[in-house]
């Protein structure tokens, strides 16, 4: 009568298909601790501190950009060999103006300006040098904080026109 061969009996660790089930779920519990400590370690620049006083300074801003309208101010911005000039129309002729520039996706490149009036009636200041490209959430305001007027820059030399009667249309 002729015998069966024994299998061969090997160790669990030794076999092929309980490694290749458990790679899966490790892999995501590896992935869970990466996401943890990128979440740990970096800080969301997008969300301010205190962002309910913030909320309730909204309609602070509204009134600085009607404050705006009612003067008729309008602003011509000329960025240009890393000058940024700002020429005004209307009522308003502070002796030096404010401009914030901020980058619209990180923080930490935001820079405000101070312009200075000068003799022929714009206002100059001299442009960070090196400002990264995208596009800039651009405000100017008088010193004393009593109008705004706001728009986008897109970081491009060309003129363009800061208008708050068209601004929030």
């Amino acid at each position: 009568m002729a015998s069966l061969p024994e299998a061969v009996s090997r160790p669990w660790y030794c076999e092929p298909w309980p490694w290749i089930l458990m790679a899966g779920p490790a892999m995501v519990v590896v992935a869970g601790f990466v996401t943890l400590w990128l979440a740990v370690s970096t800080s969301d620049g997008l969300v301010a501190e205190d962002y309910y006083k913030q909320g309730l300074a909204v309609n602070r801003v509204f009134a600085r950009e009607d404050a705006a309208e009612r003067l008729g101010v309008v602003a011509t911005v000329e960025p240009a060999h890393g000058t940024l000039r700002v020429r005004l129309a209307g009522r308003a002729a502070p002796p030096a103006l404010f401009v914030h520039l901020a980058h619209a996706t990180r923080a930490g490149f935001d820079v405000t300006l101070r312009l200075a009036r000068g003799a022929d009636g714009s206002y100059r200041a001299a442009l960070p040098p090196a400002l990264p490209a995208g596009h800039w959430h651009l405000s100017i305001e008088d010193p004393r904080r009593e109008w705004r007027v706001a728009g986008v820059w897109t970081g491009a030399a060309e003129p363009f026109t800061l208008d708050p009667e068209h601004q929030r249309r």
